[in-house]
């Protein structure tokens, strides 16, 4: 798991090209005029899902964990807490859905904060549970899904 600010986005393009694609677009755009749905970047390989929702009590969520997919969630509108734990250890509550590429575990995480213009990369292995606060708060969050396969995709130093 990495968070940091957008302003920060270049420390990380070395991950691979996909990350640099991601947060490049997430630096660029004018969520404020983009309503909630799916965005295309790159096809199926990389792609944006803006939503605007109220937030949840943490007894209410689910951790969870993605296979195929790596998030960048970055927010666009208001401040959130993502619950966060290594998957290691945790028991799944509901088997990994190869449709959805999620699955559901049971067990404590850590809360970490974050703000607007903020991200945080979560990778295969890196449970999480979003959205948690107060729930008379409405936040607009955009979540970039990168496929796995280009993180393999480096850049040369």
């Amino acid at each position: 798991m990495i968070v940091d600010k957008i302003e920060n986005r270049e420390r990380y393009f070395l991950i691979g090209e996909g990350i640099e694609r991601a947060l490049r677009y997430l630096a660029v755009t004018d969520f404020s005029k983009m309503e909630s749905g799916r965005y295309s970047i790159e096809g199926d390989s990389i792609f944006a899902i803006i939503d605007e929702y109220n937030l949840r009590d943490s007894l209410l969520a689910k951790l969870e964990a993605h296979r195929k997919y790596v998030d960048v969630q970055f927010m666009a509108q208001g401040s959130e807490k993502i619950g966060y734990a290594p998957l290691h250890g945790h028991i799944p509550e509901q088997e990994y859905s190869i449709e959805q590429d999620i699955a559901f575990y049971d067990g404590n995480e850590s809360p970490v904060a974050l703000a607007e213009g903020m991200f945080m990369i979560l990778f295969p292995g890196d449970l999480h549970k979003p959205a948690l606060g107060d729930p008379t708060k409405q936040v607009k969050k955009v979540v970039v899904k990168i496929e796995m396969t280009l993180l393999s995709q480096t850049r040369s130093i």
